[in-house]
């Protein structure tokens, strides 16, 4: 059996096939500077943005980003419907596919799936370059109610792609290097 492949080849292998899907992908230093400066850039132009607790991220790494004004950590409904971006974490990825793997917990399956823009924080070392991987005995994905998120809605039930109709408009991945 060869040895898995190098969690940055897996990076790349993540990026391109994210890309492919319609996503867009950010790579960062893992501080609470980087990644403030990321998730401004990403959420630039949204008033309102939920943001679902992480359960693997360092608190301190969120502490600049939880002070931003336009965050609503324990949402209403119409806050909810009204909120332009969410901010979860995923817990995983796949390299080969481009998908991320999302907790079905609290709120993050709703600031995942409700707002037009998704921004994903995603950990490097997370990324497995098959979704059988996240399966083996002992790996998180046994152990969790989870989606598979790859890329930003879209349905061609009607005719032509048409993107955001069941789910967010843009998917954005912050990788966490």
């Amino acid at each position: 059996m060869s040895a898995p492949p190098a969690v940055s080849s897996l990076v790349e292998e993540f990026e391109r096939a994210a890309v492919a899907t319609a996503a867009t992908v950010e790579r960062v230093p893992r501080s609470a500077a980087a990644l403030n400066d990321a998730l401004l850039r990403a959420t630039a132009g949204c008033e309102r943005i939920v943001f679902a607790e992480p359960e693997a991220l360092p608190e301190d790494l969120l502490a600049l980003f939880r002070a931003d004004p336009r965050i609503i950590s324990n949402p209403s409904d119409d806050q909810l419907s009204l909120a332009q971006a969410g901010v979860t974490e995923a817990f995983a990825a796949v390299a080969r596919t481009g998908s991320i793997c999302v907790r079905l917990r609290g709120m993050t399956a709703a600031d995942s799936l409700l707002a037009p823009l998704h921004v994903a924080l995603l950990r490097a070392e997370t990324i497995v370059e098959r979704p059988r991987e996240l399966f083996d005995a002992g790996a998180a994905g046994l152990a969790q109610d989870f989606v598979f998120i790859t890329g930003p809605s879209a349905t061609a039930d009607m005719g032509p792609l048409v993107r955001g109709v069941h789910g967010p408009h843009r998917l954005h991945v912050i990788i966490l290097e």
